[in-house]
C-alpha cells in the first residue's frame, strides 16, 4: 500500500526539554492508526507537527509524497485535522460553516456544493445543518468538527481526542463514523482511551516520554499467544500448592478457584497434566496479551513525572 504519511527522525525540543525524541513511522492508505500515550507523553506535540502547526526541531515529515517543511501549503492540502478543541465558529449555521471551510480549501462553486452536501450526509448532520452550531449538543459539534476536516476530501485525517466529553451513545456514533471514514482515508487517532483504539483501529503505537515504545497490528496483538494460561479448578487448591508442581513457572490467583499459570508445556500437554491431577478442570485457555496490560507495562510510573512536563 502507498504511504500517506512518512515521519523520519522527528524531534521537538522546548528549550532543554525534549517533548518528542527521534520518532519514525508511516501511515498507509486504509490504516486507522491509534496513537496512544499518557498525559505529557508527546502525543499532541507530534500531532501539531504533523498538521504543520508546530515546527519540528529535527526530522522530516512527508504527507501524500509532499515534504511538509519544504512545501507546507501543498502538503496541508492532503490533510484534514480535528484538534482536541474543534475550531468552530458557533455563530454560524452548520451549512454556513462548512461552506466557509470549503472556500478556505479553495473549492470552486460546483465542488463546494457537492462537498458540503457529501460531508453533511456522511457525518449525520442532515437534520441539523440549518441550526446554529452553538445550539448543538457536544456530540453534534464533534461531528461538525470532523466534517470540516474532510470537506476537501483529504487522503489523510488526524483526529486528536475526538470523543472527549461525549456521552456513551455519542461516543459509539463517533467511533462508527471513524470506522466508515477509514474505508477511504488514512486516519491517525490520537487518544489516551484504550477501548477506543481497540474498537476502531487496525494499528496501534504507544509513545512515552517522547519516544515510540510500541508498534503493532491490532489483530496480531489480540491474537498473540503467550506461555500463560487462564484455568479454573473445582477442587479447593491454593496457589502455593500449584507452585509445588514444577510444570508451573508462575502461578497467580485472580479469583476463587481461578488462576493464571505460566508453563513452557504446549497447551494440550498442560491440559492433559491438569486433568490427570483430578483438580476438576472447568476452564482452560490461553491468557492473551491485552492492550491495557502492554500500555501499563510500558508507561507505569511515569504519570507523576509527566504531569509536571510542559508539553502534551
Amino acid at each position: 500500500m502507498s504511504s500517506l504519511i512518512s515521519v523520519t527522525n522527528l524531534s521537538r525540543y522546548y528549550g532543554d526539554f525534549c517533548a518528542v525524541n527521534n520518532i519514525s513511522f508511516e501511515l498507509a492508505a486504509g490504516d486507522i492508526l491509534g496513537f496512544l500515550g499518557p498525559n505529557g507523553a508527546g502525543k499532541s506535540s507530534t500531532m501539531q507537527m504533523l498538521s504543520g502547526n508546530l515546527a519540528p526541531t529535527f526530522g522530516e515529515i512527508s504527507i501524500n509524497g509532499i515534504d511538509l517543511l519544504e512545501q507546507p501549503k501543498a502538503a496541508k492540502a492532503s490533510l484534514g485535522y480535528l484538534p482536541e478543541n474543534p475550531p468552530l465558529y458557533k455563530e454560524m449555521t452548520v451549512s454556513e460553516y462548512l461552506d466557509f471551510c470549503g472556500r478556505l480549501h479553495q473549492l470552486d462553486k460546483m465542488q463546494l456544493r457537492d462537498a458540503t452536501a457529501s460531508v453533511i450526509e456522511r457525518c449525520g448532520l442532515s437534520d441539523v445543518h440549518r441550526r446554529l452550531i452553538r445550539n448543538l449538543s457536544k456530540g453534534y459539534q464533534q461531528r461538525v468538527g470532523i466534517a470540516q476536516a474532510i470537506v476537501h476530501s483529504p487522503p489523510v485525517i488526524i483526529l486528536d481526542e475526538p470523543t472527549v466529553g461525549l456521552d456513551p451513545i455519542q461516543i459509539l456514533e463517533i467511533r462508527q463514523l471513524i470506522k466508515q471514514l477509514g474505508e477511504s482515508h488514512g486516519i491517525i487517532l490520537c487518544t489516551h482511551i484504550l477501548p477506543e483504539v481497540q474498537a476502531v483501529c487496525n494499528r496501534v503505537q504507544i509513545i512515552n516520554r517522547g519516544e515510540l515504545v510500541y508498534s503493532a497490528d491490532m489483530d496480531a496483538l489480540l491474537q498473540q499467544q503467550t506461555n500463560r494460561f487462564d484455568i479454573s479448578l473445582t477442587a479447593s487448591i491454593s496457589a502455593d500448592e500449584l507452585k509445588t508442581h514444577s510444570i508451573f513457572s508462575a502461578v497467580d490467583k485472580i479469583a476463587e478457584h481461578r488462576f493464571i499459570v505460566e508453563s513452557d508445556l504446549a497447551d494440550d500437554r498442560l491440559c492433559e497434566y491438569i486433568v490427570q491431577q483430578q483438580w476438576g478442570l472447568s476452564r482452560f485457555g490461553p491468557h492473551r496479551v491485552s492492550l491495557e496490560k502492554i500500555f501499563i507495562e510500558l508507561t507505569a510510573g511515569d504519570a507523576g513525572s509527566n504531569a509536571s512536563e510542559q508539553a502534551a
